[in-house]
C-alpha cells in the first residue's frame, strides 16, 4: 500500500493553518510537507488547507517548468500526477522548513526552482 501523501496529523496542521489565513490575511506560515515527483521535476510545499474544503491546499508550487508560484492546488490532483516513469508523488520524510512559505517562494523566483 503506498504511503499516505497527507496524514491526519499532517491535516490538522494545515487546516489549522487554514484557519489562520482566514483571520489574518497576513499569515505567513512554515510549509508544513513537501510533495514531489521522484521522476520528474515537480515539487509542492503545503502551508495550509481550506477549513471548508481540505482538498484545497495553499503553498509553493514548482512544475519543473521554470516558474514556481504561490497559490492553491487540490490534493486530488497531486494525487493523480504520474512522473515520466510513472511513479506517483511522494512525501518528503526528511523536510524540515527554516523558513516561511514566503521566503521559500523568494528564493524559488529567483532560482526558478523550489530550493529547499
Amino acid at each position: 500500500m503506498p504511503m499516505r501523501l497527507i496524514t491526519e496529523e499532517i491535516r490538522a496542521a494545515l487546516i489549522t493553518n487554514g484557519r489562520r489565513f482566514q483571520r489574518d490575511p497576513d499569515f505567513d506560515p512554515l510549509p508544513l510537507v513537501k510533495l514531489f515527483t521522484p521522476d520528474a521535476a515537480a515539487t509542492w510545499l503545503i502551508a495550509a488547507a481550506d477549513p471548508e474544503d481540505p482538498d484545497l491546499l495553499f503553498g509553493l508550487c514548482d512544475l519543473g517548468v521554470g516558474f514556481p508560484e504561490l497559490g492553491s492546488v487540490l490534493l486530488s490532483e497531486i494525487q493523480s500526477v504520474r512522473g515520466r516513469l510513472g511513479l506517483r508523488v511522494e512525501r518528503d520524510l526528511t523536510f524540515k522548513a527554516d523558513r516561511s512559505i514566503s521566503a521559500y517562494a523568494k528564493v524559488a523566483t529567483a532560482a526558478s526552482r523550489i530550493v529547499a
